[in-house]
């Protein structure tokens, strides 16, 4: 793939920290439980029905969605 078709990467912060069971369920997104109690949640995105598909998994988790930001990917040499 090249730069222009690689998928966005988001990043998607919950309030909470998820068990490690819980990570399998976002495959494919990295799970990073941050110092203050939250998760972050990091990785790429195909399309916006598979964000929504990762919004619907929080939302039946019953955490509390805190923010979802869309970032530049990392250019690799």
């Amino acid at each position: 793939m090249t730069e222009s078709t690689q998928p966005p990467v988001y990043e998607i912060r919950v309030k909470g920290h998820l068990s490690c069971a819980w990570g399998e369920w976002f495959t494919g997104l990295a799970v990073t439980l941050e110092d203050d109690g939250d998760t972050l949640l990091t990785g790429p995105v195909v399309d916006q029905a598979a964000l929504h598909g990762l919004l619907k998994k929080v939302r039946d988790l019953g955490l509390p969605l805190i923010s979802v930001n869309r970032t530049v990917p990392k250019k690799t040499s």
